[in-house]
């Protein structure tokens, strides 16, 4: 009788073992000749360590419990062994601790999670490659930048969880914690673009900070970013590069998400994102190949976190939701392309979701949806404006108007 063969088990066993030798060629390439100490693992060792963790994992689906944990544990003894040797004379830890992390990654691939296997061996692969570029970019991030990312943490994993969710009172209530998350959505993206303007340099650090924030809030950056203008005033350019990109990010993600929930409308509505979209991109582009020199001069005085302008926003926007009810309970449901304007001055992201499972006409579904897009965008214009100061003000403002001129030609057109 012929055993049976199963390729997905035969498959598991190698991705563990090709994950430990990419992470043993690694380490043999740090050891080159001359360094001090010799490494206790290269590409063989690593290669074995992998398979012995996929080999773990099959067990352990098999029902051999017993027998997988001997293996894991004898390896884990060899690793911790050679450490206790290597610390004799050197204290560094890497080899040993990235052992671990094969070993584990291993028994994820044996046990058949071959891609979260391969995503924590590319992640430790490019960590230890990159280690002299990591410690540049640690070096490179100010003492407050330092304190400042532990006290985001104390705001994001302490007090978050305390937070009540609500809600609290009329009109659809207070709800603190959607706040106070408003209020870490801020703080994170001032933090953000602090640190990276930072380690690469503000001049593509800010397009960098808007290029992320984009995919979480435009409206965010563009606060945050007003702000910092008024203490970097010598930073306008970049400040205005990194809105613009990520207002133009906030078109990518209406147009992938109402595809994905409804390809129909995603269709209808490729003109009315995608000119602006498109303008948007141009200008990232072109603003990136100016010379930003004047804005070298990193601001050691800024405020990492924000957290006072990001209290503000939580009131401001807790006051439109109010408003946004009141009007829904006086109006009702009359006048879609009203109700699109109402919803983009505060969510477009609520809008997309709504008028893409609604079961709207795709093209009044699709007007409603630009004309929230146009809404929202005439909102951060504002905060430019207002709130704005220096060079960044005028540079942002002209960026705004290609892109309301882009959604406006949309609008006309289609």
């Amino acid at each position: 009788m012929n055993p049976v063969i199963n390729w997905e088990q035969v498959a598991g066993l190698l991705v563990a073992a090709v994950g430990g030798a990419a992470i043993g060629v690694e380490r043999e390439r740090a050891n080159r000749p001359g360094n001090a100490h010799a490494l206790f693992a290269g590409v063989r060792t690593f290669t074995l360590i992998g398979g012995v963790g996929g080999a773990a994992g099959l067990l352990w689906t098999l029902g051999f419990a017993a027998l997988a944990t001997t293996l894991l544990a004898g390896v884990a003894a060899l690793v911790v062994a050679a450490y206790v040797m290597a610390s004799r004379k050197d204290v560094g830890s890497t080899t040993e601790v990235a052992a671990f992390v094969v070993l584990a990654a291993g028994v994820l691939a044996g046990s058949g999670h071959w891609g979260l296997a391969s995503g924590i061996i590319a992640v430790t692969a490019v960590l230890l490659a990159e280690k002299s570029q990591l410690h540049r970019w640690v070096e490179r991030v100010p003492e407050k930048g330092v304190r400042s990312g532990f006290r985001f943490a104390l705001m994001a994993l302490v007090v978050l969880p305390l937070v009540p969710e609500g809600p609290f009172g009329p009109w659809g209530g207070v709800r603190p914690r959607e706040l106070w998350i408003v209020v870490l959505l801020i703080s994170g993206l001032s933090f953000l673009g602090y640190a990276a303007r930072a380690i690469v340099g503000p001049g593509k650090g800010s397009v960098l900070s808007g290029l992320l924030g984009g995919l979480i809030s435009s409206t965010n950056v563009t606060l945050s970013f007003a702000r910092t203008s008024r203490v970097e005033p010598q930073s306008g350019g970049p400040l205005a590069l990194g809105v613009i990109t990520s207002c133009t990010v906030m078109f990518f993600r209406v147009g992938v998400a109402t595809a994905l929930l409804n390809p129909t409308l995603g269709l209808v509505i490729l003109p009315y994102v995608g000119i602006p979209a498109v303008i948007g991109t141009a200008f990232a582009l072109w603003g990136l190949a100016r010379d930003h020199a004047g804005a070298e001069a990193f601001s050691e005085a800024t405020n990492p976190l924000q957290v006072g302008a990001a209290l503000q926003m939580a009131v401001l926007f807790q006051a439109v939701l109010f408003g946004l009810q009141a009007m829904k309970d006086l109006w009702g449901g009359a006048g879609l392309l009203l109700s699109g304007a109402l919803l983009g001055l505060t969510d477009v992201d609520a809008l997309t979701i709504a008028m893409a499972k609604a079961g709207v006409e795709p093209a009044q579904a699709a007007r409603a949806v630009a004309i929230g897009c146009l809404a929202n965008t005439l909102v951060k214009l504002s905060i430019v404006l207002v709130i704005g100061r220096g060079s960044f003000r005028p540079a942002a403002a002209a960026g705004f108007a290609l892109l309301l001129a882009g959604l406006g030609a949309g609008l006309l057109l289609f």
